[in-house]
């Protein structure tokens, strides 16, 4: 799969408002200090592709880059650092959990969370969500550039070993400064969505039988 290929399509405010030929999407979410906007633009190979802010949280929409072929990279809104009125917060995180609901597209949610702080509140919300849920979560131990590699890797084992249990959940190190573990995020998007095109084109498939018998 081609990321330096993706751009951005629409940014919408609701559920209703996004996109309705998505076939796949996997969604990026984390606190708003995480590195999650930096994690886009490299994964993808763009610099300016997710807009990094000064002021952690002002993005307040649903963001949507193609990828082609109808699959998406969705960035969500940011959380914890924003500076706006308790009720534009409230709707904020109501619109949120709608999509992370009731969107058929999405499947699978990569969860930044910074090594240095990592499973903070937020992050534990939106864990507990994906198990629930049933959906594959994998995350990114951002900003690893910042610990020595022994004190990287002790992290995330102790991350792995807490949520070993958890179910489909996957955990790496991340470093968009130093581009270290691009590829192994990528491998994971790519298989989510991959896997969704087959699992849509076996239905699709069985679908025209029974209405040929």
């Amino acid at each position: 799969m081609n990321f330096n290929q993706a751009e951005f399509v629409t940014s919408a405010a609701t559920l209703s408002a996004c996109p309705q030929d998505s076939d796949a999407e996997v969604a990026f979410a984390g606190r708003s200090n995480a590195g999650k906007s930096s994690a886009i633009n490299t994964i993808t190979g763009h610099s300016r592709l997710a807009r990094i802010s000064k002021t952690p949280g002002r993005t307040q929409l649903i963001n949507f880059f193609s990828l082609g072929n109808n699959k998406h990279l969705v960035d969500l809104p940011g959380y914890g650092f924003a500076k706006v009125p308790l009720a534009v917060k409230e709707k904020w995180q109501r619109e949120l959990e709608k999509y992370l609901r009731k969107r058929n597209a999405l499947v699978g949610l990569i969860l930044l969370s910074d090594i240095r702080h990592p499973l903070k509140e937020f992050d534990r919300m939106m864990i507990d969500w994906a198990t629930q849920s049933g959906l594959p979560l994998h995350i990114l131990l951002t900003k690893s550039d910042k610990l020595k590699r022994g004190a990287a890797t002790n992290t995330l084992l102790t991350v792995q070993k807490e949520l070993e249990d958890r179910g489909n959940i996957t955990v790496q190190l991340f470093s968009s400064l130093k581009k270290s573990g691009v590829e192994d995020a990528r491998n994971k998007l790519s298989q989510w969505l991959t896997t969704a095109e087959e699992s849509s084109k076996e239905f699709n498939k069985e679908s025209s039988e029974k209405s040929e018998q």
